[in-house]
């Protein structure tokens, strides 16, 4: 099967028509089909680059595949002829029954489970790997609930925007630096594999695309994930200002009072005497945070340009002086990959 180039496309706002055949490239039918570029529906034609992702996924026999966002199917396809078994989340039914009949055509439906659903809504099964295009608009968070999540998986090799995928390999210094990163590092590698040209999905999307691998750490900092998360989110709210100052921030400083208090007993909004009183615990605590900055000589640094060792150091100074991000008592599992829209920075 070969990638075709197709010109004179009808436009409509946001939306782009195309008949099965010319997605495919093959004899799977003339039905014309809505593709959304805001739902980020792109789907991957390039047979080099579908072969190249199944390749380097390096999956066994014996797998069990996750993909998310498989589309009309094209590397569902692949995938099913690779592994023992594959899922497939999928939210828009024209997809879904297109990608059916395709399986069916090949005769290997007994070997996918389609679900029918949101990915960042839906409790994924049990499985081996994850490989996927995944859609731009749930990158980060759907980045962020794999690794965060409670299923122990061995990769994912995933189709992300370029741009994207460079802040998952960014270090400090690096331009694309920011929480993403950090919170991607703790617990994973990630291999850049290939870079992907707009012009191998149809519709085309208005940015080229890279493809990495995903590798959870076979041993991880002893962190409480849900803590790291909040710590991470707080330093990098202003990611290129001096710790000293956004520290001193008077809402930040508040926020995290009531945090480590948990009780909530620090509260402006009290009587002159205890307003007062208030007030002395408030410079006081301030003065413990700027201290912990001071004591590791981070003051005057800035998130952006923290190597991964000195922000886990940081963050093990503020739990020992007692101060914490995130209500310990809320430290749920399930809530471990509740979306951030900062994790992008």
């Amino acid at each position: 099967m070969r990638a075709k180039m197709f010109g004179g496309r009808r436009r409509v706002v946001g939306m782009i028509h195309r008949s099965v055949r010319q997605v495919h490239g093959d004899g799977d039918g003339e039905e014309v089909l809505r593709f959304y570029k805001s739902k980020g529906q792109h789907i991957l034609v390039n047979p080099r680059i579908l072969d190249t992702i199944v390749r380097k996924s390096a999956i066994n026999p014996t797998d069990t595949v996750l993909e998310i966002g498989p589309g009309t199917g094209n590397l569902t396809l692949k995938l099913l002829e690779a592994a023992h078994k594959v899922f497939a989340v999928e939210i828009d039914q024209r997809m879904v029954q297109v990608l059916e009949k395709r399986v069916l055509h090949r005769g290997l439906q007994g070997k996918l489970r389609v679900i029918k659903g949101d990915a960042m809504r839906t409790k994924f099964p049990r499985f081996d790997i994850v490989v996927a295009n995944i859609p731009y608009g749930i990158s980060s968070p759907l980045v962020i609930k794999l690794l965060y999540g409670a299923t122990p998986f061995r990769s994912a090799t995933l189709l992300l925007q370029k741009e994207f995928a460079r802040r998952l390999v960014a270090g400090p210094l690096d331009a694309g630096f920011n929480r993403l990163s950090v919170n991607v590092k703790l617990l994973a590698d990630v291999e850049l594999v290939i870079d992907v040209s707009k012009r191998d999905f149809l519709p085309s999307p208005k940015v080229d695309s890279s493809v990495v691998i995903i590798r959870p750490k076979d041993q991880v900092p002893n962190v409480d994930l849900h803590q790291w998360r909040a710590f991470t989110r707080t330093c990098f709210t202003h990611r290129n200002k001096t710790l000293g100052a956004s520290f001193k921030q008077k809402g930040k400083l508040f926020h995290l009072l009531k945090i480590t208090n948990e009780d909530n007993h620090c509260s402006p909004h009290k009587g002159d005497d205890d307003a007062q009183d208030h007030k002395g615990v408030f410079n006081s605590f301030k003065e413990k945070i700027i201290g912990v900055l001071r004591t590791g000589g981070f003051e005057d640094k800035r998130p952006s340009k923290l190597s991964f060792d000195e922000l886990l150091h940081l963050h093990s100074l503020f739990n020992q002086a007692g101060i914490y991000f995130s209500h310990r008592r809320h430290n749920k599992s399930e809530d471990m990959f509740v979306e951030d829209s900062d994790d992008v920075d």
